[in-house]
């Protein structure tokens, strides 16, 4: 079972304004301890099914190891604190440290232990409970403290003084902190963000509308005062060790930074991956990758999630044909029977080259297989536009009746308004003869090999 650690700072009157709620929410044990000076964390604390609370004097950004002060050897622990900024009403979240000089507690070059899934369960439970008119973010890494004693994060009540005094914004924040009893500190996909601004918009995105999750972000001007990232490296890999990363998004272009952190053996993506791949397991993904080609490059997944997939090609003319049909239908199929298909143009259309999911018989002769059932299905896509649609032996064969302007022309039909009447099903009348559509339609047939 997690247990949870939260630091009231009476320094700060948020934070006291949402310790007072945090009492209020919940069913608290009182409890002295005698042992730590009261200015430390010692003297009365409030004990909780989950959670401990315990009080300081001095700010969050200059205690240091304030895990320490907690018996109960917290799993992660959460500073309840103010925001200030010209940001309006906002309810905020972030880790701790620093990637350069330490001017607001903690130290040079130093990153505290990152709490990645606990930040976006924070962020999850903000969203629920803010009130009306206060906002919801992240920021990037920055103040102290750089050294916890445990996984830890922020929450914070924003952005002056009407919000620090707001009781049902610091309720809204209590809310949320006691969402995080028995919350993990991380969750099995995770990432380290570079550059942006300090709200980190892109790394919100990702924590909001993906399964990943989002340790230490250095922003821009965190960058910048870091200085030149091959003299940090240091910095540089204790910020994917203290967020449990492999993984580096970056927002913005920095060349250097990117060629040092792949002689880190860090993997870079895309935020277009990251969506993409989202919850799918990492080893089909890879596999994917390597067999079928990147999703940067266009690879999609589908729904089916087969660890075993064999890589087909779908016949190319009726696949062009279909999406010129319907081009939505054509994907949701192709979608509905892959574990990934190639795009083209930008990945607004199907590609040939699929992976499909591994059957007992071979992939590309399985009758009922999953590349037969795609063929099917753009066999009736075809049926929107052909009078008769059949599957032959080695060939998809679609049959239509249709205007021939040869036929229109040897009935004496000149070209112009009248030929579009006629393609439309209406008769025309030329030098007192009338001509019906029928007289100048003729049969088609083509045929799909498959």
């Amino acid at each position: 079972m997690t247990t949870l650690a939260i630091v009231e700072s009476h320094a700060d009157r948020a934070s006291e304004h949402i310790c007072d709620r945090l009492r209020e929410r919940a069913d608290w044990t009182q409890r002295t301890d005698d042992s730590r000076p009261v200015a430390d964390g010692g003297g009365t604390y409030y004990r909780t099914d989950g959670a401990v609370l315990r009080s300081f004097d001095a700010l969050h950004i200059d205690l240091e190891r304030p895990a320490d002060a907690f018996d109960c050897d917290p799993d992660l622990l959460v500073f309840a604190s103010r925001h200030s900024g010209d940001t309006g009403p906002l309810l905020t979240g972030h880790f701790t440290g620093n990637f350069g000089p330490a001017e607001f507690g903690g130290e040079t070059d130093a990153l505290a232990d990152a709490a990645p899934n606990a930040l976006a369960e924070l962020l999850a439970a903000f969203e629920e409970y803010a009130p009306t008119e206060y906002d919801v973010g992240m920021e990037c890494t920055h103040h102290g403290p750089s050294e916890v004693g445990c996984p830890s994060l922020f929450a914070e009540l924003g952005s002056g003084d009407e919000q620090w005094d707001d009781p049902a914004g610091a309720d809204a924040v209590a809310r949320a902190i006691l969402e995080l009893r028995n919350i993990v500190p991380h969750r099995d996909r995770q990432l380290v963000g570079f550059g942006g601004n300090h709200y980190a918009p892109r790394f919100g995105r990702v924590v909001r509308e993906t399964s990943w999750a989002v340790g230490h972000v250095a922003a821009d001007w965190a960058l910048e005062a870091m200085g030149h990232p091959t003299a940090h490296r240091d910095v540089l890999e204790r910020a994917f060790e203290a967020s449990d990363a492999g993984v580096a998004l970056l927002d913005g272009e920095w060349p250097v930074l990117e060629e040092t952190l792949e002689e880190l053996d860090c993997r870079l993506v895309s935020e277009t991956w990251l969506r993409e791949v989202d919850d799918r397991p990492l080893e089909v993904v890879d596999a994917v990758e390597t067999e079928l080609g990147a999703v940067d490059d266009g690879i999609r997944f589908g729904e089916r999630l087969a660890e075993s997939f064999t890589v087909v090609e779908l016949p190319a003319n009726l696949l062009s044909v279909a999406q010129g049909i319907d081009p939505d239908r054509v994907r949701e199929t192709v979608a509905a029977n892959t574990v990934a298909f190639a795009t083209e143009n930008g990945g607004s259309r199907v590609g040939s080259q699929v992976a499909v999911p591994d059957t007992d018989d071979i992939a590309t002769e399985d009758s009922s297989g999953p590349r037969a059932k795609i063929i099917q299905d753009l066999a009736a896509v075809l049926a929107e536009k052909y009078d008769t649609v059949w599957v032959d032996d080695d060939a998809i064969v679609a049959e239509e009746t249709a205007f021939d302007p040869q036929l229109a022309r040897e009935a004496g039909v000149p070209e112009g308004p009248k030929f579009g009447a006629l393609a439309d099903g209406e008769s025309v009348t030329v030098d007192g003869e009338t001509v019906s559509p029928e007289r100048v339609r003729t049969e088609r047939t083509r045929r799909f090999q498959i």
